[in-house]
């Protein structure tokens, strides 16, 4: 399941490594190349909770292969269309792809973890890596043969469909599939809105921070610490490079000292991270960017199963919503804060994202850890690797 996300979230970090050869090649503008990451990226997570309102009504496994291959397809096919419109149209497929996904890879995920934080924590990873590695499979592919080489690019969707094939039949194993069944009918217990709307809305926080840091830190470093380029690329790469780290370590910690704790802990510490990044001068500020990236990927995968479990009769739901909805609010506040360094300094317009986890953790103080659902509790003769992972 972990390789099948890998595989799945390339296609949502391909479509913005694709802008600058759409730019040396078709000649787009600056307003028509955001126009097509803006198809993809907000279409697929708006629209993930639609799906999650669906597999809550109807368990829909096959999804998860057949929204690969989407995804992969409409990636694939937007280096050979002949018009704007015509590419506009299959990313926005391919971002439908991606929604489709999810929601539905989320809960078939945590029923083979037998509600492992540790084992969620090796899934989100998956999606944390392919969307890392997406970058260096677009240059290999087009940078070499050019947009019309794109088809190349649904290679992964392939191996993504194969992957999700087979975590299903195992999934499917005698003993697993009626406890699978029961689990994915809901479970019994009551749903908690209160507790995930504080949690939804401490994600929002979340993701603009995530955001905002991804798309001005590398320039932010060269103007503060100084090196040029290979200085602003070394920042992003320490920003992205903590997921690694800190989406597994959140499941272990989690395991320990509990979810609630540890999301609590890691927006405290964001705040601290975020204010070095934004205050700390010099060589130091690398120091400062591990933090923050610690800081936010910790509590990722928790986030998750925590809207899982205060949503019990509406899992598909919740995992759209914080894996989706909520992560979109950081795209749409991103051009805010660029606006906002336009008509003032960089370092003025990334000052405010310092109060947003300690808002974050405004909202985290009053939950409590939400009861395992018993229905994924007591399933049997699920197929576990290392950590409890597929």
């Amino acid at each position: 399941m972990s390789l099948g996300h890998a595989c799945v979230d390339i296609y949502q970090g391909a479509v913005a490594a694709l802008v600058p050869f759409f730019v040396s090649e078709r000649d787009y503008g600056y307003a028509a190349a955001s126009g097509v990451v803006l198809a993809a990226s907000l279409l697929s997570s708006v629209v993930q909770p639609l799906f999650g309102a669906l597999t809550d009504r109807w368990a829909m496994p096959w999804l998860l292969p057949v929204s690969t291959l989407v995804g992969g397809a409409g990636v694939a096919l937007s280096g050979v269309t002949g018009s704007y419109a015509a590419t506009l149209a299959v990313v926005a497929v391919s971002g439908i792809g991606v929604a489709a996904y999810h929601p539905e890879s989320a809960r078939v995920a945590r029923l083979a973890s037998r509600g492992s934080h540790t084992a969620m924590s090796w899934f989100s990873l998956g999606g944390n890596l392919g969307f890392a590695t997406a970058p260096l499979a677009v240059a290999a592919v087009i940078a070499t043969g050019g947009l019309r080489a794109s088809p190349l690019l649904a290679l992964p969707a392939v191996a993504g469909a194969a992957l999700c094939a087979a975590a299903l039949r195992a999934l499917r194993a005698p003993g697993a599939a009626a406890g699978a069944a029961r689990a994915s009918r809901g479970g019994a217990g009551r749903d908690d809105w209160p507790s995930f709307l504080r949690l939804s809305g401490a994600i929002m926080c979340r993701s603009i921070v995530f955001v905002g840091l991804s798309a001005f830190i590398s320039l932010y470093v060269r103007q503060r610490a100084g090196g040029g380029e290979l200085a602003g690329t070394a920042a992003l790469f320490v920003l992205y490079a903590g997921g690694a780290v800190g989406t597994v370590a959140g499941g272990r910690l989690a395991a320990r000292h509990g979810r609630v704790p540890v999301v609590q802990w890691s927006y405290a510490l964001t705040v601290l991270a975020v204010a070095g990044v934004v205050l700390v001068p010099g060589p130091a500020l690398y120091l400062c960017v591990a933090l923050a990236s610690a800081g936010l990927y910790v509590p990722f995968s928790l986030h998750v199963t925590l809207g899982q479990d205060y949503l019990p009769r509406r899992v598909g739901t919740a995992s759209g919503v914080t894996l989706g909805l909520t992560v979109s609010v950081g795209g749409l506040a991103s051009p805010l804060v660029g606006a906002l360094a336009d008509a003032t300094t960089l370092q003025t317009a990334l000052a405010p994202l310092i109060a947003l986890p300690a808002l974050g953790c405004l909202l985290l103080r009053p939950l409590e850890e939400p009861a395992l659902p018993e229905a994924i509790a007591q399933l049997p003769g699920l197929p576990s690797g290392p950590s409890g992972s597929l």
